[in-house]
Order: C-alpha cells, then structure tokens, then sequence
C-alpha cells in the first residue's frame, strides 16, 4: 500500500535526531518483540478508478428494483431534470410571510399548485401545505378525529412502526388511548381484530396501504368496520402507488396522510414533507396549517384560518383558476 504520511525520508532522519534517536525502532523499543509485527501481508494498493470499479462491481451483485411500494424507508424516484429549472423560476422563489401578500404570490402559487395536485391524487375534498414528515401528519390527523366522547385510537400493526411511535408519543400527552392490533399472518391487517379493538369511544382508525410489509390492505372493509362505531378513518399512503392503486376518497376514507418523500426529494434529505387531506369539513376545520378550498366543498368553508399562524393569514384557493395565484382575504 501506499504511504499517507507526508514527511519525507530526510524529514523522518531529522525529527529522530531532534528526538535523540538513531532510528524510528527505538520509539518502540518499550513494547515486547513478540508484540510486534515485522510484516503486514498486504495486498498492492489501487488506484481511485480501480478500488471504484471494484465497489461498482460489487454493488452490481445487489437486487434493485425501479419502483418500491414497501412502506418502510426512504427510496430514489426518478426526478425529470425540468423540474430543477421549473422550480428555480423567480415566480416560485419570491419571499414568503403570511403579512405580506402581495410579495408573497410566487411560493403561494406553488403551494397553491401543490394543494391542488394532491386533491386530484387522493380525489380528496381539501389538503394542508405539508408539515414536517409522514409519522408527524399520520399524528395530527388522528388527532383531527378527537372530540369529547371519542379519545381512543386504533392502530393497525402493519403500519410503520416509526409513524406507530410517534403517533403514540403525540397521544400520551393528551390523554388519548392508543390500541396496536398486530398484523394477521399474511402481514396484512386484521380486521376481526380491529373491529374488536373499535368501540364506541374509538375516535380515529388508523391503516397504512401498502403497508409496511408492502401488502395492498382492504382498506373498504376496515372503512366500514370504523364507520360502523362512529370513528372516522385514517390512511396513509404512498403518493407514487396511487398512480395504480385506488384512491382515498374512491374507498370512503375520511382523512389520507402520506410521506412526501416519494415525490422526488431526495433520499439523504432529512424531515421530508408530507401531505395531509382531508375529506369532510368537519376534518377540514381542525387542520393544522392552512387549507386551500375546492370547488366543491361547501361555502361556509371555503376559507379556512390557519391553525399555526395568526388570523390575519387566510387562504383562499379555486382549482378552476389554475393560472392565477389565490386571493387572501381577512378571516374576520
């Protein structure tokens, strides 16, 4: 191999001698001969082209699939290069603050765009701008379900253990019971078990499809097991499957959360986004962040507070207006 030590022979001698040694052997002479290695049987060093064709070598020995649907982890997705130029575009990039609208028209129009996409995936009635990651926006939403009567929640044991975790971390602090039914022998959900854990203080339903096993759940059945005790339904989702898959809104679920991680960010960012929606209006009002409107959501909704900023930051969106960015108006 090679030496990294930067010092050459004649700076090595001088160093020794300032030391007052007559070689580097005597720096060593305290430890035993036969703790000593004379020798190491070390093969010839390679150059950077070489060691990277043999690591390429060996990860070519792996199995890579193009598209992963596992609920579990983070994965590479294909991001057309336009993207990087469409987003760099000064009309997305202008300054962003909840008091000053008419410089903020750029990242309104952009989330405004976002909002609406995600409606359209879901065929769900609203969505929020993202919060920090899937596990937090699977969290917000079952709280979204909670009233006085109904504080429990029911969590299907095929979903993500992280977003299991910190669904019970958000939980414990507010007093709501959380119930984990583990998962049927196939991986999938099992659905006597969850209509039995469903009472009638059972507030939110929690599934995850496909789940993190990657077993596409019959979401229809546990939609109605909820319903039947008066509990509103949670899904998460992966916003790549449902390219194939049927949507939220088509099964009846009353609230979809997914990691927006899928979307194109890429795999070694940390907290990536996700997307919340919401399907009736009465999940609609308790949203965290702000809540652009459909068409066809009824009128006393149609501008929504924000849960996390002051009043004074309404927003106010129409898909039929897709080139012109949202109005704001006050919430008063």
């Amino acid at each position: 191999m090679g030496s990294y030590v930067p010092n050459t022979e004649e700076q090595r001698a001088e160093m020794v001698a300032a030391c007052g040694l007559s070689s580097v052997d005597e720096l060593f002479a305290v430890i035993p001969p036969e703790a000593r290695v004379a020798h190491l049987d070390l093969p010839t060093g390679l150059s950077e082209m070489e060691v990277r064709a043999q690591m390429q070598a060996l990860a070519d020995e792996n199995v890579r699939f193009p598209s992963v649907f596992r609920g579990a982890g983070a994965y590479r997705h294909y991001v057309p290069a336009i993207v990087t130029s469409v987003t760099s575009k000064e009309e997305f990039v202008t300054a962003y603050t909840p008091y000053q609208a008419e410089i903020s028209q750029g990242v309104l129009q952009s989330i405004f765009e976002y909002q609406t996409q995600i409606c359209e995936l879901t065929d769900m009635d609203s969505s929020n701008a993202s919060v920090y990651d899937g596990a937090t926006a699977a969290a917000e939403a079952v709280l979204m379900c909670k009233d006085r009567t109904r504080t429990g929640v029911v969590l299907s044991g095929t979903t993500n253990p992280q977003v299991i975790t910190v669904v019970k971390t958000y939980c414990e602090s507010r007093g709501v019971h959380v119930t984990v039914v583990p998962p049927a022998a196939d991986l999938s959900t099992d659905t006597d078990a969850l209509a039995t854990a469903t009472g009638n203080d059972t507030a939110a339903v929690y599934v995850q499809s496909p789940n993190y096993y990657g077993v596409i759940e019959d979401v229809e059945t546990i939609v109605a097991t909820a319903h039947d005790h008066g509990a509103k339904t949670v899904m998460g989702f992966n916003p790549i499957a449902l390219g194939m898959l049927r949507t939220p809104g088509e099964m009846g679920v009353d609230i979809a959360v997914g990691e927006g991680q899928p979307l194109g960010l890429p795999s070694p960012l940390a907290a990536p986004t996700s997307a919340s929606c919401a399907r009736g209006a009465s999940s609609c009002a308790s949203c965290p962040a702000a809540w652009w409107a459909r068409p066809r959501m009824p009128p006393e909704i149609a501008a929504m507070c924000s849960r996390c900023r002051p009043a004074s930051s309404t927003s106010v969106a129409r898909r039929h207006r897709p080139t012109s960015a949202p109005t704001r108006r006050s919430a008063q």
